[in-house]
């Protein structure tokens, strides 16, 4: 029997919990910056499973560990080390120039630990526990990570975690107004992803550490999204010239296997004891193993500044449609983590690009997300880019006409 995407589409239904609003397809194979259904069609991938396939699908260095790893050891539990979490943690501390890792499986579960850590060292320096986050963020969908995030996210879940406060992003008289001494910490995204790929201004994120510091709140970076040289730099913070007090990590980490991370400076570590925080399954031999291998070849092979070049290249040329194509409202992002602003709902401009072999996405309603894998070839970029701009054109004169 042929395995058809219509097939595993309709079992799929059967089963699954009916959370994800899924087209029609199934991928059975993934190389690089192309992936082909079950029906044999093949794509231009400039998703990268979200902003995760930083080094594209199947990656031969990553193939490579998670097969070495998975022949020798796959789980011990953290009552143990192994060699794979203790040379990617001391990786993560040398390149994050920040203290203290500790690994999770996952980007909520990474800001719910953020979360907890930056309580602890609060309630041990006489602070309340608040939280502030920036309006139209997004930092997991767990019931702590939603009570940080955007309203739509948490309706039909109350009673909603006590303790979490919101204000404008990039408005650092907003912020001022509501630090007091109930407030822990202040989590945010160098550049928003699910709010619109928005990057956060530089003199406001200096202003945001100045005045934490002033008032003995920690600060936050989500670098789930932004982070592992998806904006150009291996964290957006070296964008910013700023230190966290504790960092987020996940998505692009693993190359594609489930790991987590957050970080934190000496004084949050000095925090914590034995038995505040635990995992089961977060730094196992596996996923480190596969974690050690994408952050050692993206290093290896350049592609931090490459995502810049790329990611330029990207902006500028669309950019230059605007003038004749009123579609476009407005392209911005930060390396290959990129956001088109349309005139209208994105989801149509996405089903039209997958009809046509590209996949992308449509975030905050009315953008086209493009976050490709880092290493995707220039020829691969022109076409989707071409698919694209041809779909533009297509809708504006069905429009005149």
């Amino acid at each position: 029997m042929h395995i058809s995407n219509e097939y595993l589409y309709e079992e799929d239904k059967k089963n699954y919990l009916p959370t994800f609003k899924r087209f029609p397809l199934a991928f059975i194979k993934g190389k690089g910056s192309r992936l082909w259904d079950a029906d044999g069609k093949e794509y231009i991938d400039m998703l990268a499973g979200i902003a995760v396939n930083n080094l594209g699908h199947c990656h031969p260095k990553v193939v490579s560990a998670i097969q070495e790893q998975a022949a020798e050891l796959i789980h011990i539990s953290n009552f143990f080390v192994s060699p794979p979490q203790v040379a990617l943690s001391k990786l993560l501390v040398d390149l994050s120039k920040l203290d203290h890792v500790f690994l999770t499986n996952s980007g909520a579960e990474s800001v719910e630990g953020a979360i907890k850590i930056a309580r602890k060292y609060a309630s041990k320096n006489n602070r309340g526990g608040g939280i502030i986050s920036m309006e139209n963020s997004f930092h997991g969908r767990t019931l702590a990570t939603i009570a940080t995030g955007q309203k739509k996210y948490q309706k039909g879940f109350a009673p909603i975690p006590s303790g979490f406060s919101q204000v404008a992003f990039n408005d650092i008289n907003a912020l001022k107004a509501a630090i007091n001494d109930d407030v822990a910490a202040v989590i945010l995204e160098p550049v928003q992803g699910e709010g619109g790929v928005i990057p956060a201004d530089k003199k406001y994120l200096q202003e945001v550490r100045a005045l934490c510091d002033e008032n003995n709140v920690l600060l936050i970076f989500d670098e789930i999204q932004c982070g592992i040289g998806r904006t150009g730099q291996l964290f957006a913070k070296e964008h910013y010239d700023i230190q966290p007090d504790i960092m987020t990590l996940a998505k692009g980490l693993g190359g594609g296997m489930p790991i987590g991370a957050f970080l934190c400076n000496e004084k949050v570590g000095n925090a914590i004891d034995f038995g505040d925080h635990g995992t089961t399954f977060g730094g196992n031999p596996l996923a480190s193993a596969a974690a050690l291998a994408t952050l050692t070849t993206i290093l290896e092979e350049g592609l931090e500044e490459r995502a810049l070049t790329m990611g330029n290249y990207i902006m500028n040329t669309v950019s230059s449609w605007s003038k004749d194509h009123p579609m476009i409202k407005e392209v911005r992002g930060l390396g290959m983590m990129i956001g088109i602003q349309l005139d209208r709902p994105a989801p149509p401009i996405v089903k039209a690009l997958l009809d046509d072999g590209v996949i992308a996405n449509g975030t905050a309603e009315s953008v086209i997300r493009l976050v490709p894998p880092l290493n995707i070839p220039e020829e691969d970029v022109a076409l989707a880019l071409n698919k694209l701009k041809s779909i533009i054109e297509s809708i504006e004169q069905n429009e005149k006409s």
